[in-house]
């Protein structure tokens, strides 16, 4: 007699070993019958199986971070392309594509959320070829530097880097001198200004040197004497030289007062007091959420109106430095009315 037929395996109404035969075993085949049993190898089969593992093709993005995705696709872009120009650039200041793409991040902060930087006149940046961006200085610490640089790169098709022109005072300074020649920045000095020119690079220099950043609050949006080297560099060179007019910095960190006998003795440009400065701290020397207004002025070609011997006329190089002084002055007061 033969044994009753017991319960068959079933997933979801389905027999996953078709019909059985008389005779067959009840949860998979016969084992006697050449085939191996196993029906729980078999009902696995039928459940769903990974997904196979997908690797990214050599030479793909990979996938952007939170804060690359944060700094946004157009500013990679604009820090690899000048990553590329560094590589065929000559010279030795220090400059590291590397080291400015890990700065970006809080200056770029500090450019959309606490100065909200906002600027016209990008027309007037040239696309190519040597150039001087000539700007007003001012603030204690230099962050309208920092801000215009960060404009131009922004601004600027195809996108370029400034070479901002720091004072000798800096070049003291070891690790704060080593940081500024890491983002691109070089220290004020007839030879590498010259360097640059020759590179065919955007220069941005600020004439009124340290006498900009430590006015008193008194003769805020005054501009100072602007130096003459500038001139000099623009007329033997043969380069264009651009107004920049940056409203802002003035109100960043205004100096009440200057103690000039403790300056002499620590040896500093300024021994500062302001409203937060000396009374918090080193936090009272960040700058107040101010915004930034910059604006680009039409280029001055002084070599080409005066021609190069110019550069040996002192009364005229003199001249031409208060005229763009002036300049840099108007667009200032219009845009601070405007």
């Amino acid at each position: 007699m033969s044994a009753p037929e017991g319960p068959r395996l079933r997933l979801d109404g389905v027999d996953p070993l078709g019909p059985a035969a008389p005779g067959e075993p009840a949860l998979g085949r016969d084992p006697f019958a050449g085939e191996p049993c196993d029906p729980l190898g078999e009902a696995l089969s039928l459940l769903p199986t990974p997904r196979p593992r997908v690797h990214r093709r050599r030479g793909a993005a990979a996938p952007r971070s939170l804060l690359e995705r944060w700094m946004g696709e157009e500013v990679l872009e604009r820090l690899a392309t000048l990553g590329e120009q560094a590589e065929r650039a000559a010279g030795d200041s220090g400059f590291s594509p590397s080291a400015l793409r890990i700065a970006m991040p809080p200056f770029l902060a500090l450019y959309r959320n606490w100065f909200r930087v906002r600027s016209e006149g990008h027309e007037h940046l040239p696309a190519e070829g040597p150039v001087m961006l000539v700007a007003n200085h001012a603030g204690l610490l230099p962050f309208d530097g920092a801000m215009a640089t960060l404009d131009v790169l922004l601004n600027s098709d195809p996108p370029r880097l400034p070479r901002a022109v720091f004072d000798r005072f800096v070049g003291r300074l070891g690790p704060v001198r080593r940081f500024f020649e890491s983002a691109g920045a070089v220290m004020a000095s007839r030879d590498s200004l010259g360097a640059l020119l020759r590179q065919r690079q955007m220069v941005l220099v600020f004439p009124e040197g340290m006498e900009g950043i430590v006015k008193p609050v008194t003769q805020r949006y005054r501009l100072q004497r602007f130096h003459t080297g500038f001139v000099r560099q623009a007329l033997e060179h043969r380069v264009p030289v651009v107004p920049v007019a940056i409203a802002g910095s003035d109100d960043q960190a205004p100096i009440l007062y200057d103690v000039k006998p403790l300056a002499r003795r620590l040896g500093l440009p300024v021994a500062p007091i302001t409203p937060t400065f000396p009374w918090l701290g080193p936090l009272g020397l960040l700058p107040y959420p101010v915004p930034y207004r910059i604006v680009y002025g039409e280029p001055l070609d002084l070599a080409a109106e005066h021609g190069p011997d110019a550069v040996r006329d002192e009364r005229l190089v003199g001249e031409l430095a208060r005229r763009v002084r002036r300049r840099v002055q108007q667009l200032l007061d219009r845009r601070r009315s405007s």
